[in-house]
């Protein structure tokens, strides 16, 4: 007689072994009809499963996270039937779930194409309406091996060999299609009415470019229509953002093969970059940080003290110079220390904040290369404070006010940031003790903000706990990006101590941190954000004055110059063209304010402004108009 805990603490007793779907029945027909799956005891199964002893059930339906993975691994399964009924002789390999959706590989004799993607979402929509019950199957090892070679499938009987000796080996089916998966599935194919297959793309078997190449077919699925319609939406809206595309429009940088992950500046972009460096290092400096500058080549022996030469070896460029082996750093921390470690530090010194707008190379794999968001060379708004145990908790705290006040200045609210704090990973250095001081001090820091926060057990990194901060943009993706990091670790390594109000040498904890992480990176997500309209502070041009005709040059170039003495970025544009070619080009260009001079204008000593919206400001003096601007530029980007 198993006795169910509901997730509200409520028992439900049934005389017999009772199915998870049936559970949801006694609750009521309208979750029944709702049900994917359940979570038993912490477990992931179907909804058929049968619960025999005591045990707490959780329900998964469509409006569940995991109802939505649920319906997604089951569409790609989906995918797979409706290929193998099209094109027989197709195997099928492996159909995992990513984020907003799901791929499967296939082996084939050619490419699947457009014209097949439009023909094969037409058979999973038939095979939707079919409502094809979804059945679980157990199988020894011998008789899947069996099953799936007499089938064909040679990828299947590859995989189902590599399966651990004690796991337990499950096949799906349903109508007469089969396929080997962990599960849990939806209980039917009618589940799986809102979907919509994306793009092809080549994928060699398990990532191994020694092996067989195989089509790829990426989809999407969701609980509702709604859904789908606001996914497909934002990736119209993502596509018009690239920043690929926006970054050459506006020419702000470039990319070549002579120089593969890394980015060619242009004055545009450039201006961009300074800005934020000199916006940085301002805040920086008024929070206590010391600036430092550290090398970019060092010697091997180094990163194999700090570790990471062991764990990030085959992501280094390293060469050779007067017979020794220096690599070019791939991250900055190990210096940092290096510095600390110049002199015996006392316990009056800390907490001590170097930072560091350090660059970096990491020979990242050519396929994971996106534009200027993922690349080789890169630069980081870097710091490491070095703290007594004691003191971690209030520096998370001072930073996570810093990260909000710099995340505001971009427009990022607190209402747009996920916090994710990732605790003890099974293998770690540091007691227990220190675990717990550390894990409790991050999690102190984040609720005396008043901040909601979501658990990672597990994800923290083997030298410490870590809260990462992720934004959201204006189409509603993530973009994690801030992280604070508690470092066990690395200051014992590399021989770091300070003196103690004892007089004992003790060794201090480090704390990774930074707010914008990849410079690189953080642009591309303004420049996807703001759409290339960026706000006027970080403009690369702020202001542009023209002439109606030539009798006004004289006073757009005075224009000009008293501008630029007050450190605006100003350009005049005195071409013999007529002003609204000139206005459009502008607006085109993105620049905040045009400034228009005709002969009314030149007597009064002032301008006629419009913004990059269209919008008219009307006749102002050149004195009110750098008013106007000074006050854009103080307010950033808050609302």
């Amino acid at each position: 007689m198993p006795v169910i805990t509901l997730p509200d603490g409520s028992k439900r007793e049934f005389a017999q072994p009772v199915s998870v779907l049936e559970v949801a029945q006694d609750i009521g027909p309208g979750l029944a009809k709702a049900t994917l799956a359940g979570c038993v005891d912490g477990a992931m199964v179907d909804a058929s499963h049968l619960i025999a002893s005591d045990a707490a059930l959780s329900i998964v339906t469509t409006r569940d996270e995991a109802g939505l993975e649920v319906i997604r691994h089951s569409t790609a399964h989906m995918l797979a039937q409706a290929v193998q009924d099209l094109f027989p002789g197709a195997q099928v390999t492996i159909g995992p779930v990513i984020a907003d959706g799901f791929y499967y590989d296939f082996a084939y004799e050619r490419a699947f194409n457009l014209d097949d993607l439009a023909c094969i979402e037409k058979r999973m929509e038939e095979l939707a309406k079919e409502d094809l019950p979804i059945k679980r199957v157990v199988m020894s090892r011998e008789e899947a091996i069996r099953e799936f070679d007499a089938m064909g499938e040679q990828y299947k009987v590859e995989i189902i060999k590599d399966l651990p000796g004690d796991e337990e080996i499950s096949v799906y089916q349903q109508g007469d299609w089969k396929d080997l998966c962990r599960g849990p599935h939806a209980p039917s194919t009618g589940k799986l009415k809102i979907f919509k297959l994306m793009r092809v793309a080549g994928a060699y078997w398990r990532g191994d470019s020694n092996n067989e190449m195989l089509t790829r077919v990426y989809g999407t699925a969701w609980a509702d229509k709604k859904e789908l319609k606001a996914y497909l939406h934002r990736l119209e809206e993502a596509e018009k953002r690239d920043h690929r595309k926006i970054g050459k429009k506006l020419d702000l940088f470039h990319m070549q093969e002579e120089a593969p992950g890394m980015v060619f500046w242009h004055p545009n972009g450039w201006s961009i970059y300074q800005s934020l460096e000199q916006y940085m290092r301002r805040k920086q400096i008024a929070r206590g940080y010391q600036e430092i500058k550290t090398p970019s080549l060092v010697d091997i022996s180094l990163w194999e003290k700090s570790g990471h030469a062991a764990k990030f070896g085959d992501d280094m460029y390293t060469l050779k110079s007067d017979g020794r082996v220096v690599a070019v750093k791939p991250m900055n921390c190990p210096c940092h220390v290096q510095v600390f470690n110049q002199g015996l530090r006392s316990y009056r010194d800390l907490p001590l904040r170097l930072a560091e707008f350090g660059s970096c190379h990491r020979n990242e794999a050519s396929g994971a290369l996106h534009g200027i968001m993922r690349v080789r060379a890169f630069t980081q708004d870097d710091a490491h404070i070095f703290v007594t145990e004691d003191q971690i908790q209030k520096e998370v705290s001072e930073f996570i006010d810093f990260l909000h006040e710099v995340y505001a200045d971009f427009g990022f609210d607190k209402d747009s940031l996920i916090y994710k704090l990732s605790t003890r990973p099974e293998q770690r250095v540091g007691s227990d003790e220190v675990w717990d001081k550390a894990e409790k001090a991050l999690a102190e820091a984040l609720d005396a903000a008043g901040l909601p926060w979501e658990e990672m057990p597990g994800e923290g990194a083997f030298y410490g706990p870590k809260v990462e901060f992720s934004l959201k943009d204006c189409i509603g993706r993530v973009w994690q990006c801030g992280t604070i990091q508690v470092d066990f670790s690395m200051p014992g390594r590399l021989g770091a101590e300070y003196v103690d109000e004892h007089g004992e040498r003790k060794t201090p904890v480090m704390l990774h941190r930074a707010i914008l992480g990849s410079f690189e990176r953080f642009i591309g997500i303004l420049i996807e954000h703001f759409e290339g309209r960026f706000p006027t502070w970080l403009a690369p041009t702020q202001v542009v004055v023209m002439n109606i005709t030539d009798a006004q040059a004289d006073f757009v170039q005075n224009i000009e110059q008293r501008l630029k003495n007050s450190v605006f970025r100003v350009k005049a544009d005195l071409r013999n063209e007529k002003i609204g070619f000139k206005i459009r080009q502008h607006t085109l260009e993105r620049v905040p304010y045009l400034l228009v001079v005709g002969d009314k204008e030149v007597e009064s000593d002032s301008v006629a402004v419009r913004t990059r919206s269209g919008e008219d400001l009307g006749v102002m003096t050149v004195e009110a108009f750098q008013k106007l601007l000074a006050a854009d530029i103080e307010q950033r980007s808050r609302s």
